[in-house]
């Protein structure tokens, strides 16, 4: 074979793989947009061509973040075109909008044939949005004993559901879930607990800390 014919053949092969490469990101794109669609207000949906990181952002349905069509890709996105090896899924790690409010992500990669990364898959749910929700749900199916003859439940157990309401309560104040809080909000949301009485019960302490998801002894300290 001659170097025209070879030349020829690495071309047909460059141009191939460039349409390969095409077909996968926009069929990527069809599930980024439904995936949007399904959680309005609720789930922001980003689709990043990794081949042009600069103008990374191939779609962006339910947009939540602010941004647009054509912008850069992020961090995760750049560590993954400079690492083939970088790992494919990252699930459910804490993130925020530019604006301050909590999201919990996923950013899945997607690679070629060959092995490279040509597109990522970004999922950013507004934890904002659901923890309101979620006291309001808690409200919404508690049950009232107040006018029973006799008790339906132990002491522990009305303390816990009433002390985990007002913790969820106070967390939704913040637009937050307890364990999104940051440490200063969780430090300010024990001393407020500690200042209305809630440390009375012998188990209030274990309980706090099984809500913001750090350790007793991380409790007594926030609330010194």
């Amino acid at each position: 074979m001659d170097s025209a014919d070879k030349n020829g053949h690495v071309g047909l092969a460059a141009t191939a793989s460039a349409e390969a490469d095409e077909h996968l990101v926009g069929e990527a794109e069809k599930i980024a947009v439904a995936l949007g669609r399904m959680f309005p207000g609720l789930c922001e949906v980003v689709l990043h061509d990794l081949r042009d990181p600069q103008h990374a952002i191939r779609a962006i349905e339910n947009n939540l973040s602010g941004r647009k069509v054509g912008d850069s890709v992020t961090e995760l996105g750049l560590a993954r075109v400079e690492d083939p090896d970088y790992p494919s899924v990252i699930q459910n790690y804490p993130n925020q909008f530019p604006d301050g409010r909590p999201v919990k992500s996923t950013s899945i990669g997607i690679k070629n044939a060959a092995g490279e990364y040509v597109a990522a898959l970004c999922l950013n749910l507004d934890l904002s949005v659901m923890s309101p929700m979620t006291l309001v749900l808690s409200n919404l199916v508690a049950t009232d004993t107040e006018h029973h003859d006799q008790p339906l439940e132990t002491l522990r157990d009305r303390n816990a559901r009433e002390l985990r309401q007002v913790v969820e309560a106070l967390a939704a104040e913040r637009a937050a879930t307890p364990r999104s809080l940051s440490r200063k909000d969780k430090k300010a949301l024990v001393r407020q607990l500690h200042q209305d009485g809630y440390f009375a019960s012998r188990d209030a302490a274990q309980t706090i800390a099984d809500l913001l998801g750090v350790s007793r002894a991380t409790v007594y300290n926030y609330s010194k």
